[in-house]
């Protein structure tokens, strides 16, 4: 009998969150349990000193790299002889309450405010996951196109605390507005007076023009002005919007039209305030007035304004002839209001290219949803696919080897190619990095976000000559050493370290393997490299630690971390699990299934 959405959404919260507190907190010891039916379970175990207590939770299935699955839990009091099964929210309950008093100084009343709003938080998550747990096991699964990636995300973020969490967006409204129960909906247009309007645009069209190519209308059938142009807008923004009284005072003076629903509908993608029609040229990335996980998600204008340099700078760089398997998909023009004393109005739009329609969107997906934990009864994507492309009965580890090598060409040999030759670091973490996988293997890439470039300083005369407006630009030139850092984190401990966490976990292969095999490669690209990308391979294999987000901490702060001046604290070290494999310090693995 498979297990309850609740169950399994209980368990999917205390994963999440003991991964964390795992790697942020305390990294416990291991030690093992006895059982009464079995052998000893491999456990590791948390001293909780402020609360004179103890928790062992059972490493079902072990990660070198990469998330920890766990199994069962137990706890004692001190002061007891014996261990007590616990359930995994009581669980969380208590660890949550253990990380306040680590590391959290302060106030006791601001501190267990704080307390209070993270664990609601996670109850929020788990709700969600198990109601998106209960949708899944009645849906029919789409294992073929983006979009269909794109709604499959029933676990969230693999290391948060809250990776389902959504504040400000109701079940109802999840329907229509969530990627995962594939709602549709047009979007709410606004005809606002062009002398309000702040646009820009290196496409082949302006950014109103766009806006109506988007929607799938002309001006005659929105009846606008002479002097209007369309802003759309995502539906729970809009009413939004309306709520606020720097919008009431334009609608009031006439500056601003509300005009209703109009044009295509549209569907989520996997970071809500994405948008996508499969028959639009193009997709638009709306502020929407919900917090998801720990960000309340804002555009704000100075992104716009670098998603059309980056587009201008990515164009003429010429990186894209030289590596047609990797795209970075555009945010080539934008549309915002000006507002008297306010950086942003609200109203802030990026248009973004669509490359995936006609049949071009048959097998692209996230490096999310490829790795995402496997529904109750099914495989994971990734299993899936490598078990579709081995041969009958055949070498299953070889042909991940053979998959995970691929993999490596078309996604990290681009990415650091980028960065040796133009100075440009993407932050290409799972959901930010596609993969076109329709014949099963890796063929082609592509990396999508408009917040997630890293400039480097000392390319800063070169990339001033392609798009001098990035000097006025904040916070996109950064020196190398936080480039490689960051870099390290977002591509190979975020990204490549869950594609062989997932093979790991699926049985397939053992993760040493892919770890040694990451290695070799980075050592063959150190050796072919003579820059930046060289200094960024060796820093990844030498270095003791690598960086990672401290998303666990970030939420015990309360802190939004897309809040401007919220860069400090956003990153810890962890033990780097490639060292051993670095310059043939260690003998490379057989290929066997962990």
């Amino acid at each position: 009998m498979q297990p309850s959405p609740q169950s399994l959404a209980e368990a999917a919260a205390f994963a999440s969150f003991a991964n964390g507190y795992l790697r942020e907190i305390d990294a416990g010891i291991r030690v093992h349990h006895a059982v009464s039916d079995g052998p000893p379970a491999r456990c590791v175990e948390w001293s909780l000193r402020a609360q004179r207590a103890a928790i062992r939770a059972e490493i079902a299935s072990p990660s070198l790299c990469g998330a920890q699955r766990f199994g069962a839990i137990w706890t004692r009091h001190l002061h007891e002889p014996r261990w007590r099964p616990a359930a995994p929210m009581d669980a969380v309950a208590v660890l949550l309450r253990e990380a306040y008093a680590s590391v959290e100084t302060g106030a006791d009343e601001t501190v267990r405010a704080r307390e209070l709003e993270l664990l609601g938080r996670v109850l929020d998550s788990y709700r969600e996951t198990a109601r998106q747990l209960e949708l899944a096991s009645a849906a029919p699964s789409d294992d073929t196109s983006f979009i269909g990636a794109e709604r499959s995300l029933v676990f969230g973020h693999w290391l948060h605390p809250t990776p389902k969490s959504r504040q400000g967006l109701t079940a109802w409204q999840a329907r229509a507005y969530g990627p995962e129960e594939a709602g549709t909906f047009q979007l709410a247009v606004f005809a606002v007076d062009a002398a309000r309007v702040r646009q820009g645009s290196v496409a082949a069209r302006p950014a109103p023009a766009i806006a109506l190519d988007l929607l799938g209308v002309d001006r005659a059938a929105l009846a606008l002005e002479a002097h209007e142009i369309a802003v759309p807008m995502h539906p729970l923004q809009a009413e939004a919007l309306m709520l606020e009284p720097h919008v009431e005072a334009m609608v009031r003076a006439g500056h601003v039209r509300p005009l209703g629903a109009f044009g295509r509908r549209f569907t989520a993608t996997s970071s809500l305030r994405t948008v996508y029609a499969e028959d639009g040229p193009w997709m638009a990335k709306f502020s929407l007035p919900v917090t998801l996980t720990n960000s309340l998600r804002v555009n704000r204008f100075a992104e716009l304004e670098a998603g059309v340099a980056m587009a201008r700078l990515i164009a003429r760089s010429g990186f894209a002839e030289r590596h047609p398997d990797f795209r970075i998909l555009a945010d080539p023009a934008y549309l915002a209001l000006r507002c008297e004393g306010r950086a942003e109005s609200g109203f802030e739009t990026v248009f973004r290219e669509n490359p995936f329609r006609g049949g071009a969107e048959r097998g692209i997906a996230t490096l999310a949803a490829l790795t995402a934990e496997a529904l109750p009864g099914r495989p994971s994507r990734l299993e899936a696919l490598l078990r579709g492309l081995a041969p009958s009965g055949g070498d299953l580890a070889g042909t991940a080897r053979r998959w995970f090598a691929r993999y490596l060409d078309c996604m990290l040999e681009p990415v650091v190619a980028l960065y040796e030759a133009h100075g440009i670091a993407l932050e290409a973490h799972q959901q930010n990095a596609l993969l076109d996988v329709a014949a099963g293997w890796p063929r082609r890439s592509f990396y999508r976000d408009n917040q997630g470039f890293y400039l480097s300083e000392a390319f800063r005369p070169a990339l001033l000559r392609h798009a001098p407006e990035t000097a006025s630009i904040p916070s996109l030139y950064f020196e190398d050493g936080e480039i490689r850092r960051r870099l390290a984190y977002y591509l190979v401990v975020n990204q490549i370290f869950s594609v062989v966490a997932r093979m790991g976990h699926d049985g397939v292969i053992g993760e040493a393997v892919l770890v040694a095999d990451l290695a070799a490669r980075l050592e063959a690209m150190a050796r072919r490299m003579t820059g930046t990308g060289r200094a960024f391979a060796r820093s990844v294999l030498d270095g003791a630690t690598l960086c990672t987000k401290a998303n666990l901490r970030i939420r015990l702060a309360g802190r939004d971390e897309l809040d401007a001046g919220a860069e400090a604290g956003l990153y810890i070290d962890m033990p780097n699990p490639l060292a051993p494999f670095a310059s043939g310090r260690h003998e490379t693995p057989r290929a066997a299934a962990s």
